[in-house]
């Protein structure tokens, strides 16, 4: 499969990128694309819809060792499932699909068509290999049934973000409260009031949970 581009977002590493498109509105990413697909005829008549199906690859997770079974994390971690019943990255092929917001599309004299997305569950500089037109006729299923996710709702966490700390976070502050509302931490971990970093942007943002309650305890420049 041939790479086509990128996105660009503010997650520099896959800790605290949201466990699925669509959860965190506020999150949005910039995807560029190489030489020979970047010319704005590919993209003709894309504007008319408002989300696309982006096909990525699991750049941080490919392994040549496939198992059969996968313990995913929302289950606790300890529960086995089925690779192919699963969303886990450690596939035999690491392909992944999201479906995000298309915000804009613009031509850049130097980056070629530049799609901006929101609703991102994507680290910074993840390579695309796809984009398709969500179509709601056909892609949306409101009959459909989750199986065991049914299990596991994600919760939103009521999050402190203290004046200080907000305004040192500028115009990051909204994002940043965002995906902390989706609780990046592991989902198997539950320790209360143990200090979390997660680098968000141009920030090392540092947290704690006690129960449904986050708080940001600092917020730091790189």
């Amino acid at each position: 499969m041939k790479i086509i581009g990128y996105i660009h977002t503010d997650f520099p590493t896959k800790f605290g990128v949201p466990r699925q498109s669509g959860l965190s509105q506020e999150l949005k990413g910039e995807i560029t694309f190489l030489p020979e697909y970047k010319v704005a005829e590919a993209f003709r008549g894309i504007e008319g819809f408002s989300h696309i199906w982006v096909i990525w690859q699991f750049s941080e997770s490919i392994t040549e060792t496939f198992s059969p079974t996968v313990r995913p994390p929302r289950l606790g971690g300890k529960r086995r499932v089925g690779v192919f019943a699963s969303r886990a990255p450690y596939r035999p092929n690491p392909i992944a699909i999201s479906c995000v917001k298309l915000e804009s599309v613009r031509y850049d004299k130097s980056k070629g068509t530049v799609l901006t997305v929101s609703g991102i569950d994507m680290a910074n500089n993840t390579p695309i290999y796809d984009i398709k037109p969500y179509i709601p006729l056909t892609d949306c299923h409101p009959e459909a049934t989750e199986g065991y996710t049914a299990e596991t709702k994600i919760k939103r966490l009521s999050v402190l973000f203290p004046k200080e700390l907000r305004e040192r976070a500028g115009d990051s502050a909204d994002a940043i409260e965002a995906f902390l509302e989706g609780d990046p931490r592991p989902a198997f971990e539950n320790a209360e009031n143990k200090i979390y970093k997660v680098a968000f942007s141009h920030f090392d943002v540092s947290f704690s949970v006690c129960e449904d309650h986050l708080t940001v305890v600092e917020v730091k420049s790189i």
